[in-house]
């Protein structure tokens, strides 16, 4: 059984995502919380497996409580389109991924149950459209600022390889481990070896950070046409 918190300072959203995940075999909510610090409190109190964060509650905000929770629970942050830069924030704090409001249920459901997994929410087109929009208003560089394109990428991906550097290329560009292994003409064993061999390089939690290292680092730049297996 998937344990799951649902934390959004509107009762009435909260009460709807309780109806759904509940509804859904193999998954249950344990708790609720209002506030970012209760939601710190009821993942300490009933030990979820995953925790679906609202950006904007009172008292604490769901990036901080996201920060705080750490590796206690893995969180999926649910905001709206016009939060880029909070769902930005939200990622570097340690979430797994994110997915927006108006996401359909049956997504969501499958969202909760690949970040349970130990994966990240992978939604390629809405997190390449998502950090695009972020980068070209600058936030994804300004902690970057006067610093060039070849030293911001050799302070970001110190010791990876040249293929490891193509396999983060093209998970930066949204492509998924199979999509990988037929664009490199590799098996997806290799796909996934690459894969946690960047995770653990570059300190990474989740693939989600992988994308943001690709964009910070400058090997994707936005505005790109993505990539395909041909």
């Amino acid at each position: 059984m998937i344990r799951v918190v649902v934390a959004d300072d509107q009762a009435l959203l909260r009460g709807s995502f309780r109806v759904l995940v509940d509804s859904e075999p193999g998954l249950e909510v344990v708790g609720e919380a209002g506030t970012g610090a209760e939601a710190i409190e009821v993942v300490e109190r009933t030990r979820p497996d995953v925790v679906l964060m609202d950006v904007r509650m009172p008292e604490m905000d769901g990036i901080e409580a996201t920060r705080r929770i750490g590796g206690r629970a893995r969180v999926l942050v649910v905001t709206m389109f016009d939060l880029d830069d909070y769902v930005y924030a939200a990622l570097r704090a340690g979430a797994s991924g994110f997915l927006l409001k108006d996401t359909p249920p049956a997504d969501l459901l499958a969202a909760i149950k690949v970040v349970a997994a130990g994966e990240a929410l992978l939604a390629p087109t809405v997190t390449r459209r998502l950090i695009e929009e972020f980068v070209r208003g600058g936030g994804g560089r300004r902690a970057l600022a006067g610093v060039t394109e070849r030293e911001r990428e050799v302070l970001v991906l110190v010791g990876v390889t040249e293929r490891e550097r193509e396999v983060l290329v093209l998970v930066g560009r949204g492509l998924s481990n199979t999509e990988i292994a037929g664009f490199l003409h590799v098996s997806l064993a290799t796909v996934k070896t690459h894969i946690g061999r960047l995770l653990a390089k570059l300190e990474a939690r989740d693939r989600a950070q992988l994308v943001i290292a690709a964009y910070e680092s400058g090997l994707v730049e936005t505005g790109g046409r993505p990539l395909r297996p041909s």
